[in-house]
């Protein structure tokens, strides 16, 4: 039988009767296909790495060629895996990329009132941003109500290393996570920190007063991460394109792992006076919506406290 945990899960008890699985024979096909995902997520399954065929027909209480079918289906999407050394099935990357992108979507959708509360204090637009590989994906833009104001960049995916909220996004990595990012991601692109983006599109002469990407070399990653880390926020000057500063800060979710970063960006001329500021405004918020995803914060300072 299967109850529910504290979160709403549906937890499957191994130790049923056979009573049980006749029960299981009489349901609906997407119910008992949806069963066999839950005997594979159960903690029997994560101890053995996974279970054999005839295991989970036992369990499931049905005839093993119609579950050995079933499988051989959700594995064809991605649902579950099957080891080609063991045999044994366990739940697909497919169905962890199905709930993590539920999740986003939630996510998304409970930012709303965070951002109005960021656009509002600052007057500049406010946006939500998470990590994808090396870029920095938009997922949601609150805008202000400047004339000239910065565009919506929902959809949008840049690269992440000349950006404060991809600073912020990778601020929670160990070394050996962040040099592996790094490697792959901000190395071979050094050579080009030194153009702005407005330059290299139209190929027009390097804009008066653009400042290069101040990461230029790993220890340089590593000494910004550690001043993320202090403050609770990351701050880019002109880095990402003449004429633009902006304000980054960490979002975490139930695991206080960092899922999200709340940004703020804006022309220099009206908003680089004000950057220390809205960054602390950045990094109240974004703990507060962060409290709101479940993550726990008692006793997390609001500069980060990670050193």
């Amino acid at each position: 039988m299967s109850t529910r945990d504290c979160y709403g899960r549906l937890v499957t008890d191994l130790t049923a009767s056979t009573t049980s699985g006749s029960a299981r024979r009489n349901s609906s096909g997407l119910r008992r296909d949806l069963e066999l995902l839950e005997i594979l997520g159960s903690p029997q399954a994560a101890a053995a790495s996974g279970l054999g065929v005839s295991k989970v027909a036992e369990i499931a209480g049905r005839d093993k060629a119609q579950v050995s079918r079933t499988l051989a289906t959700l594995a064809e999407v991605g649902l579950v895996s099957r080891d080609p050394d063991t045999l044994q099935y366990s739940l697909g990357y497919g169905l962890y990329a199905l709930a993590a992108r539920t999740a986003e979507a939630r996510m998304v959708s409970a930012s709303t009132p965070f951002l109005k509360r960021v656009s509002a204090a600052t007057h500049e637009t406010t946006h939500l941003c998470v990590l994808r590989g090396g870029t920095v994906l938009t997922l949601k833009s609150e805008m202000s109500n400047h004339t000239y104001r910065a565009l919506g960049w929902e959809g949008v995916s840049v690269d992440a290393w000349g950006t404060s909220s991809g600073r912020v996004l990778v601020s929670d990595w160990d070394s050996a996570a962040l040099r592996g990012w790094y490697d792959a991601n901000v190395a071979n692109a050094t050579a080009l920190q030194a153009i702005s983006p407005l330059a290299l599109e139209t190929g027009q002469p390097q804009p008066a007063g653009h400042r290069p990407n101040k990461i230029q070399t790993f220890d340089d990653l590593r000494a910004e991460i550690s001043l993320i880390r202090r403050r609770g926020y990351a701050v880019v000057d002109e880095e990402f394109e003449s004429g633009v500063v902006g304000v980054s800060a960490p979002v975490y979710d139930f695991k206080q792992r960092i899922v999200a970063a709340i940004n703020v960006s804006a022309p220099k001329q009206r908003f680089g006076r004000h950057l220390e500021q809205a960054g602390a405004l950045a990094a109240t918020v974004a703990l507060d919506f962060s409290a709101a995803l479940g993550a726990d914060l008692k006793g997390r300072p609001l500069n980060g406290g990670k050193g």
